[in-house]
C-alpha cells in the first residue's frame, strides 16, 4: 500500500464506518436533505480523513492532534446517531450497531494516541 494510513487497523475501521453511515443517512427524510443528514456523513468522513491526514509522516506530536479531531468527530458521530434515533430515522438494532462501530473506533484511536505519545523524547 502507498499510503501509510491505509495499514491503520483505525483507518480501515472508520472506512468501514463512514460508508455504513453515509449509506444509512441517504435513507433519513428528505426534510432533513440540509440538517442531519450532511451533518452525520461529515462527522463520520472527518474521523477517517483526519486519521489519513494526520499519518503524513510529521512528529508523532502532529499526527496525536489530528487524531484527537478525530475523536472529536466520532463524538459527534455518536450524538447524530442519538438525534436519529429519537427522530425515529433509524431503528434501536441500527443504533446499537453502529454506536458499537464508534465506541470500536474511538478505542482504537485512544490506543494509539498513547502508543504516539508514549513513543521517543523528539517527536512530542
Amino acid at each position: 500500500m502507498a499510503f501509510k494510513f491505509q495499514n491503520l487497523k483505525v483507518w480501515q475501521k472508520s472506512m468501514i464506518l463512514a460508508n455504513d453511515i453515509h449509506y444509512l443517512a441517504l435513507r433519513f427524510p428528505k426534510d432533513e436533505a440540509y440538517v442531519l443528514n450532511p451533518q452525520i456523513r461529515r462527522a463520520a468522513n472527518s474521523i477517517t480523513l483526519n486519521i489519513a491526514e494526520g499519518s503524513t509522516g510529521q512528529s508523532n506530536k502532529e499526527f496525536v492532534r489530528f487524531l484527537r479531531y478525530s475523536l472529536r468527530s466520532t463524538i459527534e458521530t455518536v450524538g447524530c446517531l442519538f438525534l436519529a434515533k429519537e427522530r425515529n430515522y433509524i431503528n434501536e438494532s441500527q443504533f446499537i450497531s453502529l454506536y458499537k462501530k464508534c465506541e470500536e473506533v474511538l478505542v482504537m484511536i485512544n490506543g494509539l494516541i498513547k502508543v504516539l505519545e508514549s513513543g521517543s523524547p523528539k517527536d512530542r
